[in-house]
């Protein structure tokens, strides 16, 4: 059985970096091997540029493996939801490469949402930034990338709500947002966007913490990413507006020991069967 950690995969040399890294805290923590591998666009990261070596993605993963004799496979999502267009693609893709190698056996462990822990990590890091800039009492921003799919908007809405809850009194008002949308009415779910929110009474001034529903440093988060320009945008329209980012979902402690967890149990379960 080979176990690989799976995320959507980026052009950014951090964000496949933060991926082995991950893989390998979980790996230790569950005490198994974990690889990382991305679904898509990692393999065109220069080797040069990855510690390491250069990435795999899934499909030349899947046939080098099945090729060596493996046909049994458990993947950790490393994704804020791996329902909605993600999940359904990705299960294409895995159905695809089931047919073209002659048949493997896959299952999936819990994510970090399924697993409970997200929003108590989206909560620690908020804390995290208010205690570094000694804010008090800062609006909050929690943003996703956005998208077509309805169930992530409302796992971004659930989230804020529970932080709202978790922070109480220690934050001023809350609001989750999308850093982008598909055009058209039928995609209203993803409002308000970033720079609308950051644009909105409330939030256009003073002190706000974005809180990014991302889990790796890439294109959108991390430094000089697009959410970065996006606040920056925001604060040269309103000179009063300081924006401060809470860190990423994906390296905090909580997601490492939850996904650690969904593996053991995956793990466990598997070899009662």
């Amino acid at each position: 059985m080979k176990v690989a950690l799976i995320d959507n995969g980026s052009l950014e040399p951090a964000a496949h970096d933060g991926l082995r890294a991950a893989a390998a805290a979980i790996g230790e923590a569950a005490g198994a091997r974990v690889e990382a591998v991305s679904w898509k666009h990692s393999n065109r990261i220069p080797a040069g540029a990855l510690r390491g070596g250069a990435a795999w993605t899934l499909a030349p993963w899947i046939r080098r493996q099945v090729s060596a004799g493996e046909r049994e496979f458990v993947f950790i999502p490393f994704f804020i939801s791996p329902q909605g267009a993600i999940g359904s693609s990705l299960a294409l893709d895995l159905g695809r490469l089931r047919d073209e190698t002659g048949g493997f056996i896959h299952s999936f462990t819990d994510g970090i949402a399924e697993c409970g822990a997200l929003s108590a990590i989206v909560a620690g890091r908020v804390r995290e930034a208010a205690a570094a800039g000694g804010l008090r009492r800062p609006a909050v921003v929690v943003v996703d990338h956005g998208g077509p799919a309805h169930a992530s908007a409302d796992l971004r809405d659930s989230v804020a709500s529970a932080v709202r809850g978790e922070l109480g009194t220690d934050i001023g008002p809350l609001t989750a947002a999308s850093m982008e949308s598909p055009d058209g009415p039928d995609f209203e779910f993803n409002r308000p966007l970033l720079a609308e929110a950051l644009g909105s009474p409330g939030f256009d001034s003073g002190d706000v913490v974005v809180a990014p529903l991302f889990l790796l440093p890439g294109r959108h988060a991390g430094p000089g990413g697009d959410l970065e320009a996006i606040a920056r945008e925001a604060q040269r329209r309103s000179p009063r507006l300081r924006c401060h980012f809470a860190g990423l979902v994906g390296s905090h402690p909580a997601a490492i020991e939850a996904l650690a967890g969904a593996l053991s149990s995956a793990i466990g379960a598997g070899s009662r069967t």
